[in-house]
């Protein structure tokens, strides 16, 4: 596959991703509202006692910032669907830039797992959005990285070993056992 087709690809799935996590974190942040209106409403997402967003958003981890989570992955993912389609279209950004979306992501796969483990260990809840979120989070990061990785300002040394990692799909590896440590959280504490 030619370098030209592979980063299309690598932003149309950075795309996708974007419009998945956007569309939960949306639908989270109604149901926040929801929540915040009447306190006792009975929520789409509340599936059964574990799989319960009112018992999440009801937690000051849902709000870490003094605002709504799901307020600040709204605007993550719109930016991240704005970059993923300026690739897409064959536009071009700034490596600055390209840099910049990578540690946001980066970011936010540390937030989400540290999100998600206080969901799962402390409030005892997992939020079904939550998770399709962190999900798109992880293949956004994924996406940025293979986009950016060649550009990376590293040694040689390191530069041959990253460059080992993509050959070898190991950074695929490394986010799906990020998202297998938070599955294991969940069978662990609900099983």
């Amino acid at each position: 596959m030619s370098k030209h087709k592979l980063k299309k690809r690598l932003y149309s799935i950075l795309t996708i991703a974007g419009v998945i996590g956007f569309i939960a974190s949306f639908l989270q942040m109604v149901e926040k509202i929801e929540l915040l209106k009447n306190p006792s409403a009975q929520l789409a997402c509340n599936l059964n006692a574990i799989f319960s967003c009112s018992n999440i958003l009801n937690t000051w981890q849902s709000s870490v910032f003094g605002f709504p989570n799901s307020l600040m992955c709204i605007i993550f993912f719109v930016i991240m669907i704005t970059a993923g389609l300026i690739g897409w279209m064959d536009g071009s950004t700034s490596k600055t830039l390209r840099m910049v979306f990578m540690g946001v992501a980066v970011f936010f796969v540390g937030f989400g797992f540290w999100y998600l483990w206080q969901s799962i260990v402390i409030v005892g809840a997992i939020c079904v959005y939550c998770i399709f979120c962190y999900g798109s989070v992880l293949v956004i990061t994924g996406s940025w990285f293979r986009l950016n990785y060649q550009e990376l300002n590293v040694s040689k040394k390191v530069r041959k070993i990253i460059d080992k990692i993509v050959i070898g799909n190991f950074d695929i590896l490394i986010l799906c056992l990020i998202a297998l440590a938070v599955i294991t959280e969940a069978i662990a504490k609900f099983a």
